[in-house]
């Protein structure tokens, strides 16, 4: 089985190649419908600011009233959930810094919680099948 795929980006370091993107969702406090113009365009450009510094690549993102998607690229040295939280804490210490409005409306920018998912090149039937197979090599 080859998993490498042509569109498929590797990374990089001295020790290690990897490409691991996730599907990450998260939304504001009470999920309120706050994340609309301009502050979903001043959002889009925060995440993007701080890919380098923070260790991830944005693939695709989508700013919804209530809710943000984004399929993130990350290096698995430093953790998808470390850096959904070091987003989450930049992107509200931004925001409430450039829109004071948003202090009164939201106590607190970010819910707690946040959904994270894998996505991969292939099903994981396939990553199974190849290896129970590779017992009889």
């Amino acid at each position: 089985m080859d998993i490498k795929q042509p569109v498929k980006q590797y990374h990089h370091t001295n020790t290690l190649v990897y490409s691991c993107q996730y599907h990450v969702v998260f939304c504001p406090k009470y999920r309120r419908k706050v994340l609309v113009a301009p502050l979903d365009a001043r959002l889009k450009e925060l995440l993007l600011e701080k890919q380098e510094e923070y260790g991830y690549q944005v693939l695709e993102m989508e700013v919804m009233p209530d809710h943000v998607h984004l399929l993130l690229d990350v290096n698995p040295q430093v953790g998808v959930d470390k850096i959904v939280r070091q987003i989450k804490g930049y992107t509200a210490y931004a925001i409430r810094k450039e829109y004071p409005w948003m202090k009164k409306r939201l106590p607190s920018l970010w819910t707690r919680s946040r959904f994270i998912s894998t996505v991969g090149a292939v099903t994981l039937e396939v990553v199974k099948r190849y290896i129970e197979g590779q017992k009889g090599v």
